[in-house]
């Protein structure tokens, strides 16, 4: 049977076992002594510490909970045993009462001298110091080394290198001090050798490759560190996934396995993904319950994003979601608990939806804390939040606070978990994310048959001082132009939803080819953005700057080219200020296959400056998908510029359309042109165009990349002012060809997602034209990332 001192011993001889295990024979530890006439209850009469070398005795004294003339019982000792122990000073504390003396016995834990980093060449040894949480001088733990050995491991993990092993060990130095010594063995980096998917029809693996954040890797992607294997991106992944579908009108899709396979040469893995996606669905009945007497469950129906018949979309639910609480709000609900019920039907492939709306506990945010970013400031996710510290806490808000953070797209994730507060009304949110690079040195190059060959360098960094600002300086040489411009804009513009920022450029633009001039601006101007309601933006914005236009003095000569572009010759300095109007439907920015956008922008110069005019444009389009191969869309964009003031719209300020505007003509194919000289365009002051777009399958293999769509583009540019037609006092140039008539063209696009960049061939045959006009039958572009 064993007494209580013997307990006591053994939780010291435990506790002193676990270090040995950890670092052998180079852990500290002190030899167990044996008292024979040790006591198990008695009154203390004084306190005697033992052993403490580098610690005051007043300093253990303190910690203890036993004072002189108290009476202890092995309960009380093993209390205070434990309670030494805990305060990580000591690698053994032995107890015990002999007489009436309390003897403590201590062994210290020794100091840390320095931390050094073996074997480390992948990561960087600051990126080691910063990971771990043992810093020279402080106190030596087993479990503080431990710990810290699995974040260095973790972190190996993230960089795609999960074979990595840490082995930590002591050299021990005089005056109870050590040397922490990481040994790493990195071990081969865990690439991606290929992303597969089991089980899609409706979508191919491109297009789901698209939709995950894990991709293959390739020698070109150095730059990124998504082709790494990490499991938790693979997690990540699969909810990418089921929104995706799930949005698409697959309600019952779920990933049924996700595998990683590790290469024989053990130099990557091999994931796939195992899918069901089950039948597409529409949504049948939907109808709203409430038990609060002012709110009618009928009324609120008619003010819910979704129509029987429509295909299933997660993310209607969510708007349902937001428009019925804020409905609530608005009639004097705070709390309100709004849950959707779902009826699926199998046979008809609908889901019935029903919103409960109930009254909800009141419940306030008492504090919000933030994890895990070490680069991004506090207050940009603060500012994030819909939200306070004080509010009533509101599900919605939390969840769109979370989306908020997350399309800044600073983090690879971002949760918002809710942690019990102080009282059962209170609620503490802790925001967790994780971060990913947000800085890009980018270098492109690209050739097509108008721009020729063009090279650009570019370092973009879109969390500048991990403020959440975003800084762009840019060089890029061409045979058509040559452009430098430096931009930054801050997001948060004093503190408020407001966007501000600032660019200067340079740059020049060779037209001799088409319009027989060239032209050079050096300028800068600033704007300002906010948002007016969920799905609409305004942007204000002033420019000055100062342009050239240069014609050779041997063609003006000769007569070579037109007397118009001749007299527009010189530099001039021109001052405008500008806005947009943004509203934005589509179900997504950059792949839409649903809804609708329209863009206002006008600029008025003459707030200074040499030249007066006012600019309007507009631009819109529509879209409609019939299934995952025929995307239907109708686009268009017009614009009218007209000088104020007694002045003309000069050469340079005018509209020229053609290329990658209009299908089928030349840049600046279209529009007035001066057919005595060698044809140069003058460029219009109004132009129209429209476009029909569909896209259609290749019946090629989806992992070729290869995409066709059949277009038309249509519409018009022209209308020059008088004093630009006229060759003296009422006679107007006969030479000078200007009218509006109509322009069109059809053709098919073919979009290739090669493994070094998108190309893009487009293919023409002119429909209707002007005599004058330039047409051109085969574009070819590209433009690759290295």
């Amino acid at each position: 049977m064993i007494g209580p001192m013997s307990k006591i011993r053994a939780h010291s001889a435990a506790f002193a076992t676990g270090v040995a295990l950890l670092f052998g024979s180079t852990a500290l530890i002190a030899p167990q002594v044996a008292f024979a006439q040790a006591q198990t209850s008695g009154v203390v009469q004084r306190i005697v510490v033992q052993g403490n070398e580098r610690i005051e005795s007043g300093t253990v004294l303190s910690y203890l909970p036993i004072q002189p003339g108290e009476t202890v019982d092995p309960a009380r000792l093993d209390l205070a045993l434990k309670t030494l122990a805990r305060t990580d000073l000591f690698a053994d504390v032995s107890i015990e009462l002999v007489g009436g003396d309390l003897v403590v016995k201590v062994v210290e834990n020794p100091i840390i001298n320095q931390v050094v980093f073996e074997g480390n060449s992948a990561l960087k040894e600051d990126k080691l110091k910063d990971e771990v949480q043992i810093r020279p001088r402080g106190i030596f733990t087993r479990a503080k080394v431990q710990a810290d050995v699995q974040r260095i491991i973790e972190l190996y993990r993230r960089s795609g290198r999960i074979s990595a092993t840490v082995t930590p060990k002591v050299v021990e130095l005089p005056q109870k001090r050590v040397d922490l010594v990481f040994e790493i063995n990195e071990g081969p980096k865990s690439g991606v050798l290929g992303v597969n998917f089991l089980g899609n029809k409706e979508f191919s693996d491109n297009e789901l490759s698209d939709v995950i954040v894990t991709k293959e890797s390739h020698w070109y992607k150095f730059l990124t560190s998504n082709d790494n294997y990490d499991p938790d991106r693979i997690e990540y992944d699969r909810e990418q996934l089921r929104k995706y579908y799930r949005n698409r009108g697959f309600f019952d899709f779920r990933v049924v396995a996700t595998t990683a396979e590790l290469a024989t040469d053990k130099n990557g893995f091999a994931v796939t993904y195992t899918i069901d996606e089950g039948p597409k669905y529409k949504f049948g009945k939907v109808t709203v319950e409430t038990e609060l007497k002012k709110l009618d469950g009928n009324l609120l129906a008619q003010i819910l994003p979704i129509k029987t018949g429509q295909i299933y979309e997660d993310e209607r639910i969510e708007q349902a979601t937001d428009a019925l609480t804020f409905a609530a709000g608005a009639a004097g609900f705070a709390f309100v608990d709004v849950r959707p019920r779902y009826v699926p039907n199998r046979e008809t492939q609908t889901v019935d939806v029903v919103f409960s709306v109930r009254e909800g506990p009141r419940v306030y945010v008492d504090r919000i804390d933030i994890v895990g970013n070490t680069a991004t400031l506090d207050y940009v996710l603060r500012r994030e939040m819909e939200v306070a510290e004080g509010d009533a806490y509101n599900r919605v808000l939390v969840d769109r606070s979370r989306n908020n953070m997350r399309r800044l797209g600073f983090f690879k994730d971002v949760t918002i978990e809710e942690v019990p507060g102080a009282a059962p009304d209170r609620t503490n949110l802790r925001v967790k994310v994780e971060e990913q690079p947000t800085g890009e040195l980018s270098f492109s190059a690209g050739y097509s048959s108008v721009d020729q060959l063009v090279l650009d360098v570019g370092v973009t960094q879109r969390n500048f001082r991990g403020r959440g600002q975003n800084l762009r300086a840019r060089v890029s040489v061409g045979s058509l132009r040559q452009q430098v411009d430096f931009a930054f804009t801050e997001p948060r513009f004093l503190g408020r939803n407001l966007a501000a920022g600032v660019n200067l450029y340079s740059y020049r633009y060779d037209l001799s080819e088409f319009a027989a001039y060239d032209t050079k601006s050096i300028g800068g101007g600033f704007t300002m953005g906010f948002g007016l309601t969920q799905n609409t933006s305004m942007s204000l914005r002033y420019t000055l700057r100062q342009d050239e236009v240069d014609v050779a003095d041997s063609y003006c000569a000769n007569g070579s080219v037109s007397t118009i572009l001749c007299l527009q010759r010189g530099a001039y300095m021109t001052s405008l200020v500008g806005y947009g109007l943004r509203l934005d439907k589509r179900n997504d920015p950059l792949r839409p296959t649903r809804g609708f956008f329209a863009d206002l922008n006008q600029d008025l110069a003459g707030f200074g400056g040499d030249v007066n005019y006012l600019k309007t444009e507009v631009d819109g389009g529509w879209y409609w998908g019939f299934n995952k191969d025929f995307v239907f869309s109708a686009t268009g964009s017009a614009g009218y510029i007209e000088g104020w003031g007694g002045d003309s719209v000069r050469i340079n300020d005018r509209f020229y359309k053609g290329g990658q505007t209009f299908r089928g003509f030349e840049t600046a194919g279209i529009g007035p042109r001066d057919t005595a000289s060698d044809n140069s365009a003058l460029g219009a002051k109004l132009y129209a165009i429209g476009s029909l777009e569909l896209t259609v399958p290749t019946f090629l293999p989806e992992q070729y990349g290869i995409k066709a769509a059949l277009f038309t583009d249509f519409g018009t540019a022209g209308q020059l002012d008088d004093v630009d037609r006229q060759v003296s006092p009422g006679k107007f140039s006969e030479t000078i060809r200007d009218n509006l008539g109509l322009r069109a063209s059809a053709g098919v696009s073919i979009d290739w997602k090669s493994p070094m960049g998108p190309i893009r061939f487009d293919i023409s045959r002119i429909l209707a034209k002007e005599d004058y006009d330039r047409t051109e039958t085969f574009r070819f572009s590209t433009s690759t990332r290295f």
